[in-house]
This record gives C-alpha cells, sequence and structure tokens, in this order.
C-alpha cells in the first residue's frame, strides 16, 4: 500500500451509541477490514479515528451505519480528515469526560432492557458458570439507566464499579470476541451482587438460591413480598390467590384500583384474551412494558385471576419477566401468574433504598427478597396500550421502533427512559437549556438543548412530600446527566400547582427565569415535538389541536379541559371549546362523578328526576345543598372539561357515581359501550363565540336512560356524538383558517374507541392526523411540550434573556 492511498479519519458518532455495544462493534468491524486506529466514548457520544486504505475506510463508514448492535441508534456522523500516525493495531482506549454545556452533551444513555435469549439460556444451562445467576446481562441487555452515575458510560461511572471483576469476568470483559466484551454489568456468582431473603423483623433468613426457593414457598403459601429489581421493589403475592390479592390491596390502601400481574408466559392468557399479534410483540419487545389487554371476560374458561386483581375493568394490566430474578422465581413456582405493583404506598414514588424500602414498605410486605447493588435512579414500569387505529404518519425520532404506529404509550419509563426526542430539522435554529418540570399528575421532567430533548422516568402524582422530593431528585439528576446547563424553567401555569411551585424554586437557585406554559398549548406543541413540526422557522402552518382531558388552568381563570386551539410551538388560540359548567365542590365533583352529573342536568335546564341514578344516588339533604351550590354559583369552578363531561355522562346512565382512581368513569363507560348500538346525539355549536353546548347531548342522554336503554347503548352513542363534533369542529376550522393537519391530544384521547373513531373519520374527510406515539398524550408527556413551547418563546423575546 503506498503512503497516498493511506488515510486517516475522524468520525463522531452521535445517538444512543453508549451502552449498547457500540464501541466493542466498532473494535471489531475495525480489525475484520483490518484497519487501525481507537475507540472512545466521550460527552458527546462515540470518537473514532480509524487509518488504512481509502476504499476501506469507505467502507468502514458504511457498515458503521448498516450493521451497528440492535440496541444502538445512530442520529449523525460527521467525519473529518486527520493526519496518518503509523498505528497498526485498533484499541478501545480510556472516556473522556467534560464539563456542562449550554447544549449539554449529546451522548444518549440507553434505558434498562429485558435480559435477551442468549443470557437466558447461559442461565439455565447447568453447564455454564452462570447457571441460575440472578444478575447475568451482556452488551444486549440488562440494566443501563438506573445504575449509571453519569456519562460517558464506564463501570467507573455505575453502580457496579462496587464489585470488583474476578479473572473469569475480567477476562471476558477485555475479548473482543466476547459477548460481553466492556459490557458495564458484568458479573457472576463469584464477584457479583448477592440475594438475600428478610423477614419482618430484619432478620436474614437465607440467601443466593435459598432466598429463590424461601421466596417461592412464602409466594405459594399467601405472603407479600418485596422483591427488588432493576428500577425499585415490587410488591408480590400469587395473583391465584383471592386472599393475599385481598391483603395486598388493603395494607397499599390500593382501593379498587387494578393491580399489573407478571404472567411466565403467553400461555397463561388463555381464557381471558387473545393478544393481537401487535400486542404480542410489544409484550415481546425488549422494553417488556405492561400492555393493557382487553379481556374477553365472557367463556366459561375465564380464570378467576383477572377478577381479582381488575375488578370490573375492562382491561388487565399484564407483563412478561424481564429481570434474571423474574425468571428464576417463576421456575418450579406452582402458580404461573403473580401480582407485580410498584412498591410504595398510594401516591408515592418507587422505593429503591433497601432501609427504605424496609421502612416503608414495613407495613405491606411479609418478606424481602433483595439484592446489594445499588439503584441510583428509581424507575417504574412503563405501560403501554395497543390501538388499532395508526392516525398519521409514523415518525419515531427516539428509537428504531417499527411497532410505534399500533402503539400508544401511558406511561412512559423502563425501557423508554432517558432516551431522547429529537426535534427535528429547526433550519438553523437550536433550542436554549431549558429545564420543564411537567404537571402535578403522572409527574415527568424533561430537559431540552439543541435540537434534542430528554424525559425522565415516570415519577407520579404531587401528593406526597415524598414524590416533590424525588420530583426534584429526578431534575437534577436528568440535568446532570445530560450535562446541559438551563438558561430557563417552564412550568405549567396553574397558580397552585406542586410542581410549578417546585420550578420557581429551582430557577431561583439557578438564577435564570421562569416561563409559565398554559396547560393544553403543552399538549399540542408535545405531539409537534415528536413529529418534527415544532421548528417556527420551517414555514409549518400551525395545526388545529383538540386537547381533550380533566383539568388544565386556562388564561380566562378557568378550569379548561375541552379545547380546540390553533396552535404552533409558539403560539395558540382558542377557537372553539365546551361550554362551561359550574363544578360543585371543585375536587369533591372528580371524585363524585354523581356531581358532575347534577351540574350538567343543571347547566341543561333537565329536571333532578329520581328515576336517574346520579340523582337517587344523593340523600336529599345533600341534592338540597348542590343546587344552592350551583344557582348561588357558591363554591363552584366554571369549567370547560370533557372529563368532566364523560363523568357526567357515567353517572347519567349508571355506571359510576363515585371513584376509587383517576378517570375509573370514564374507564368503565369506554369498557361497557355496546358496538352493535345504533344512534348517536348532537352537540350544539355557537359560532359567536366558538363555545359548543353539550346540553343537547345531556338531554338525549335522560331521554335514553329514562326510556330504560342500557349504559352499553349511551356509551356508544355518546362517544359517536363527541367523534362527530370533532370533525364538526374541525372542518369549521378548515373553512376558516385553511389548515389541514389535526392534533389529537390529552389525557381523555386514552380512550381507544374515541382515538379510533376520531382519527378515521378525520382521515376520512382528507386531514392529516397527529397524535402522541413516543410521550404519554396524558400528563406525562406534558413536559416536553412545556420545554419545546418556553424555549421557542424565550429564543425570539431577546428581553427575556440575561445579559
Amino acid at each position: 500500500m503506498t503512503s497516498s492511498s493511506r488515510v486517516r479519519r475522524v468520525l463522531r458518532v452521535r445517538g444512543v451509541v453508549q451502552g449498547v455495544g457500540f464501541r466493542p462493534f466498532v473494535h471489531t468491524l475495525a480489525t475484520t477490514l483490518g484497519l487501525a486506529g481507537w475507540v472512545c466514548n466521550d460527552d458527546e457520544g462515540v470518537l473514532i479515528e480509524v487509518e488504512g486504505a481509502s476504499e476501506v475506510v469507505d467502507e468502514f463508514g458504511l457498515r458503521l451505519r448498516r450493521l451497528s448492535p440492535p440496541m444502538a441508534h445512530i442520529t449523525s456522523v460527521e467525519a473529518a480528515s486527520g493526519t496518518c500516525t503509523g498505528d497498526i493495531e485498533f484499541s478501545i482506549v480510556r472516556s473522556v469526560a467534560g464539563g456542562s454545556t449550554a447544549h449539554g452533551a449529546i451522548a444518549s444513555l440507553p434505558p434498562d432492557l429485558a435480559v435477551c435469549s442468549d443470557c437466558l439460556r447461559e442461565m439455565f444451562d447447568p453447564c455454564d458458570r452462570r447457571y441460575r445467576h440472578p444478575f447475568i446481562t451482556c452488551t444486549n441487555c440488562g440494566p443501563r439507566f438506573t445504575i449509571a452515575l453519569g456519562l460517558p458510560y464506564d463501570r467507573a461511572r455505575t453502580t457496579m464499579a462496587a464489585f470488583e471483576m474476578c479473572a473469569a469476568c475480567a477476562r471476558e470483559y477485555h475479548d473482543p470476541t466476547d459477548r460481553r466484551f466492556h459490557a458495564q454489568p458484568v458479573a457472576c456468582h463469584e464477584c457479583g451482587p448477592r440475594l438475600e431473603l428478610i423477614d419482618r423483623g430484619g432478620e436474614r433468613l437465607h440467601t443466593g438460591e435459598g432466598a429463590l426457593r424461601a421466596t417461592q414457598r412464602l409466594l405459594v403459601d399467601g405472603a407479600i413480598v418485596a422483591v427488588k429489581g432493576i428500577g425499585g421493589y415490587h410488591l408480590m403475592c400469587d395473583a391465584t390467590n383471592p386472599l393475599a390479592v385481598a391483603t395486598l390491596r388493603a395494607r397499599k390502601r390500593r382501593g379498587g384500583k387494578p393491580l399489573a400481574v407478571m404472567v411466565a408466559d403467553l400461555e397463561v392468557l388463555a381464557g381471558v384474551t387473545v393478544p393481537s399479534a401487535a400486542e404480542v410483540a410489544a409484550l415481546l419487545g425488549p422494553q417488556r412494558p405492561i400492555l393493557l389487554l382487553r379481556r374477553d371476560g365472557r367463556g366459561s374458561l375465564q380464570p378467576a385471576w383477572p377478577i381479582s386483581v381488575a375488578g370490573d375493568a375492562a382491561d388487565v394490566g399484564v407483563m412478561l419477566p424481564y429481570a434474571p430474578v423474574h425468571h428464576l422465581l417463576f421456575d418450579g413456582l406452582a402458580t404461573r401468574v403473580l401480582v407485580c405493583t410498584s412498591g410504595n404506598l398510594a401516591d408515592e414514588p418507587i422505593v429503591t433504598d433497601d432501609d427504605e424500602a424496609f421502612e416503608r414498605l414495613g407495613a405491606i410486605a411479609d418478606a424481602w427478597l433483595r439484592h446489594d447493588r445499588v439503584i441510583h435512579r428509581p424507575c417504574d414500569d412503563s405501560v403501554v396500550r395497543v390501538v388499532g387505529h395508526t392516525a398519521g404518519p409514523v415518525v419515531s425520532r427516539a428509537v428504531s421502533d417499527p411497532d410505534a404506529a399500533d402503539r400508544t404509550l401511558v406511561r412512559r419509563s423502563r425501557g423508554w427512559a432517558p432516551l431522547p426526542v429529537e426535534l427535528g430539522n429547526w433550519h438553523g435554529e437550536e433550542l436554549p437549556g431549558v429545564l420543564a418540570m411537567g404537571g402535578d399528575l403522572k409527574n415527568v421532567v424533561a430537559v431540552a438543548a439543541g435540537r434534542s430533548s430528554w424525559l425522565s422516568q415516570h415519577l407520579g402524582d404531587l401528593g406526597e412530600l415524598a414524590t416533590y422530593r424525588a420530583v426534584r431528585r429526578a431534575a437534577e439528576q436528568l440535568l446532570s446527566l445530560t450535562r446541559v446547563s438551563p438558561t430557563l424553567v417552564a412550568i405549567d401555569a396553574h397558580p397552585a400547582y406542586l410542581s410549578a411551585r417546585l420550578g420557581r424554586e429551582i430557577a431561583g437557585d439557578l438564577g435564570v427565569p421562569v416561563v409559565a406554559v398554559q396547560h393544553h398549548h403543552a399538549h399540542i406543541v408535545s405531539v409537534l415535538a415528536e413529529a418534527g413540526r415544532a421548528a417556527t422557522s420551517a414555514n409549518h402552518d400551525p395545526v388545529i389541536g383538540f386537547v381533550f382531558d380533566g383539568t388544565g388552568f386556562g388564561p380566562d381563570g378557568t378550569i379548561w379541559g375541552g379545547e380546540v386551539l390553533v396552535a404552533d410551538a409558539a403560539h395558540a388560540e382558542r377557537v372553539a371549546h365546551l361550554a362551561a359548567v359550574p363544578l360543585p365542590g371543585g375536587d369533591a365533583a372528580i371524585e363524585q362523578p354523581a356531581r358532575a352529573a347534577l351540574a350538567h342536568l343543571w347547566a341543561a335546564g333537565c329536571a333532578w328526576d329520581q328515576r336517574l341514578p346520579c340523582v337517587s344516588w344523593f340523600a336529599e339533604p345533600e341534592r338540597a345543598v348542590v343546587r344552592v351550590q350551583l344557582e348561588r354559583r357558591l363554591a363552584t369552578v366554571p369549567t370547560s372539561s370533557m372529563g368532566r363531561l364523560f363523568d357526567a355522562v357515567a353517572a347519567l346512565a349508571g355506571v359510576r357515581q363515585v371513584v376509587e382512581f383517576e378517570a375509573q368513569a370514564a374507564i368503565e363507560l369506554e369498557a361497557v359501550a355496546d358496538p352493535d348500538a345504533d344512534g348517536s346525539y348532537g352537540f350544539a355549536f355557537a359560532d359567536r363565540d366558538g363555545s359548543i353546548d353539550a346540553g343537547p347531548v345531556i338531554r338525549d342522554v335522560v331521554r335514553d336512560v329514562l326510556a330504560g336503554e342500557p349504559a352499553g347503548v349511551v356509551s356508544t352513542r355518546f362517544h359517536r356524538a363527541v367523534t362527530a363534533m370533532v370533525l364538526d369542529t374541525a372542518r369549521r376550522a378548515r373553512r376558516a383558517r385553511r389548515l389541514h393537519t389535526v392534533v389529537l391530544t390529552g389525557g381523555v384521547f386514552q380512550n381507544v374507541l374515541l382515538m379510533q373513531g376520531c382519527a378515521a373519520s378525520l382521515e376520512a374527510d382528507g386531514f392529516e392526523v397527529l397524535r402522541n406515539r413516543l410521550v404519554p398524550t396524558n400528563d406525562g408527556g406534558l413536559a416536553l411540550g412545556q420545554a419545546v413551547v418556553a424555549g421557542t418563546v424565550f429564543a425570539h423575546l431577546p428581553a427575556m434573556r440575561k445579559d
């Protein structure tokens, strides 16, 4: 080879390229091609210098993208010429760490992934040295996000640094031909974490294999065991034991809220449901989420456990084992289905610390199966639903995910956090560093900078001090992980939100301004950000955004929730909305759908007929108080909430008068819908102020209920009415504004029947329909929209910037 044909090329690779076996892949590729040079991790991703014949170096660049590891996701590769050094070998060199920047570290840490099939095969092979090892892992699976202390991702920056590798593990770690080459969590029975089982008195009962076998005996005997997994503790019990399930509900203060279950395999679902191909793919995917499956529930072969764990709910939350310890627990266990719910009390964050777990779960668990690997970040299970209609184009900018078309995330956490959402081509614009605090329910915080946004794991509802502290800690950890130095903090515009108060505290500590973002505007922009359409310089037309949820503070001081906004990332105009109805008792009306029903009856001019279930549910004195509240506007809150309208119809139809958890009435109203029912109801439109009157719908519902129509018929007709209203309103906006893209978002659109109906009718009428795919449509996606709105406004208002 002549010196003139030899070249050296510097390649900067960005994306999810750390913790996924990318450096070992690069090493193998380079040595296979006979190239010299080196590769390392740094703050921006992976840096490569490769030297050899020009045409071979070109081939290396092509294969780098085409053959990258399955869990890697390359967002960009930048190439530059280097100076040939005459290197004769290719090596992995020490990672390079830097400091905070305005736009943060471009490198992205991968999420925790389920144990792979190769590791499972080894774990159950009596001849393998990791036979029945509860922490088996390799470059393709296992914990990443929950054990990483920071970037670059190396063992010294993980909680595995406390475990010194034995000679055998060290040989694998340094062997370029081994599957565990540079696998940071690598360990074995000799050098890895240890299991132990302790009782309520804190006494160690068993360790290792003995702890597993004793835990199995406890579960079969009806005990509740706190099991430490990858992202925190689960509370587990035998789902086929009604007494054990009832005890868990009582101790956890769970009420009637459905419990998730972990099943040994898909055969357990026989008689419960027949999952579709897309649902099976979601269950078996590397994220291993909780999947909401619609119960068949009518057949004689239906087992008893779905009733015990899910009650009357139409769906049951199911997941497959994802940690090695889960597979080991099921091996030889008499029951094939376990309740697997977050290790916490109601509304508190999931527990990760061993001492804290023993204290906080002491009134719930009978025993604790735990290990000594520290969980640096709590990470609850993700929750997913598969929908039949795949509204709009699939734009999956966080990971290569072909199943995203059929999937909607209800909770984005383990398996997805902290993957970035790429914000698309901003035509030269870049967001400043933003910390967004999300909302008070289903809290998730986000950091955005440049053209990317990183979302935290699911953190819960801010009703408890422990959650408040957890949100602050998660915000600090996310800033540290991304190395973003924020120039502003985005909060919800609701003046009483705890998340907003916390955001103001953090902004004060950092000395940066606060930008309040209207709740429903943030919802719409979360969809635009996912689709790469948030850049104001890209000449994207505004969209017609339908945002249906329970509660959001409006600029007029009322509670919004049935909104139609014409919006882009910088502006939002309210063009239509449900007509406001006074809500008696504020939060009491959320807990008692019957109150919302009385309010809607009063607003529609309907008599409070005792034959209506929501009327007869009240004692006369309490009805009289509610009537005075409505007539005199005492202790009432005006609201345009679609969520409260769903509650009202559920109460009128006799589905539910009081709820034990958020959206229970609306969920059950959807569940009882009769697909064979005919007819529909109709809303009334007032063009002068854009209000949409639900009064005609309420009057039709009353007529049907008094005529003896079943709840299933009422539900179907109501869903059709909302679907028709959405189409009619979109047509009006199209005529007036010449807009053709519709966004459907907000917690009410978790209703599959509504989402499918609206998307199908809109697309049939020529609209492009966008919905959330990478983040939840509920408030779990709010922070993404907040970050982009606040960053866009800040970038276009220089007066906000500090000198």
